[in-house]
């Protein structure tokens, strides 16, 4: 695997390291030991896969609060998506800012999300699934979310003629300073 640092401290691009022959590729997507070597986190707690039947669903942004943040690894195993986190972590120098990148099941790539952070994303295609990796269990009242479109966070989503989203995500709270209490 090539682990690449994104801007925000402690995530990662992962692009997988195929190993061909004329049968295809095989490649790993997961090593504890590689993932531990950068520092980031190794317990598996709970897999989860999500299927979005349109082009332009988008889910999040979704977190959840101590003590049960977690840490996650997205993948795109069919389609394609915006993939976006957001820095909520309180001491960080890149409070409140955004990365976003395209995971498809083309590209192979996975994003590697350290706790502390917001995720979401948009679907590019129709049928697309999306397989979640994460340290720690679901806690329904541990989770949170922040408005997908808050405007301090700046996140440029794709632009899309009709967009499929829960009530929930629409209505999330804008951001709020943890510490200070102000908005963002």
């Amino acid at each position: 695997m090539i682990f690449t640092e994104t801007p925000l401290a402690g995530a990662f691009v992962i692009d997988v390291d195929p190993h061909g022959d004329e049968r295809g590729f095989f490649a790993r997507t997961w090593c504890e030991r590689e993932f531990a070597a950068h520092g980031l986190e190794t317990r598996l707690a709970q897999c989860s896969v999500s299927f979005n039947e349109e082009a332009g669903t988008l889910r999040g942004l979704h977190y959840q609060i101590a003590p049960h943040e977690e840490a996650k690894l997205i993948r795109c195993t069919n389609g394609s998506i915006f993939d976006v986190i957001v820095d909520l972590r309180p001491d960080s120098p890149t409070l409140a800012r955004h990365y976003a990148v395209i995971l498809s099941s083309a590209n192979r790539r996975m994003l590697y999300i350290p706790r502390g952070f917001a995720h979401g994303l948009q679907t590019l295609d129709p049928d697309t699934e999306v397989l979640y990796q994460m340290s720690e269990f679901y806690h329904p009242e541990c989770a949170r979310g922040v408005r997908w479109n808050d405007p301090a966070f700046g996140i440029a989503w794709p632009q899309i003629d009709r967009r499929v989203m829960l009530a929930r995500d629409e209505t999330y709270p804008d951001f709020r300073h943890p510490v200070a209490g102000i908005a963002g």
